[in-house]
């Protein structure tokens, strides 16, 4: 399986096209798109309202089941993601989530933490930390492969992360 993420395209129509047609299972943007929740782009993608949103029929959380992963998505903002992963990750207990999405850092990371991966697909705008504008490629079957890439579709760095269980 493989799922496609972005985040904080902050009005970048052209990126949000061109990402979301690449091939996946399914394509995320985890909010600060500053488009409205009718522009035809967004149709087929999975997306939930960053703090820059003003579309108030963006949900602030999204939880979508892809091949028998079950993925909670939210911006960030509201669950304090520049200071400490906490709350991500006692909500994704809560919820039973396998991969946890989240933007409003600008900064791409993932981590792998109790079975429960958490990705960050950095901003394909305005990236921030020194970082180029990225997205991500997420794949699994058995470990996850995480690959963040430019906007010229290359790979800027790729992990592979196994739950290992003692």
């Amino acid at each position: 399986m493989k799922i496609i993420v972005m985040s904080d395209s902050h009005g970048d129509t052209e990126t949000v096209k061109t990402v979301s047609a690449l091939q996946a299972d399914a394509v995320f943007h985890c909010g600060d798109s500053e488009l409205s929740w009718e522009d035809p782009i967004l149709h087929n993608i999975h997306i939930v309202k960053g703090n820059c949103d003003r579309d108030s029929r963006f949900p602030d959380s999204v939880i979508v089941e892809v091949g028998a992963k079950k993925i909670w998505m939210v911006h960030g903002h509201e669950h304090d993601c520049k200071r400490t992963m906490l709350p991500l990750y006692y909500g994704a207990q809560e919820i039973g989530a396998d991969i946890v999405l989240f933007g409003h850092s600008h900064s791409y990371a993932a981590e792998l933490r109790d079975g429960i991966l958490f990705v960050n697909p950095g901003s394909t705008k305005l990236p921030r930390a020194g970082k180029p504008a990225t997205f991500a490629e997420i794949e699994w079957d058995g470990g996850y492969r995480v690959s963040f890439k430019n906007m010229d579709l290359e790979t800027v760095i790729a992990v592979e992360m196994k739950n290992i269980t003692n």
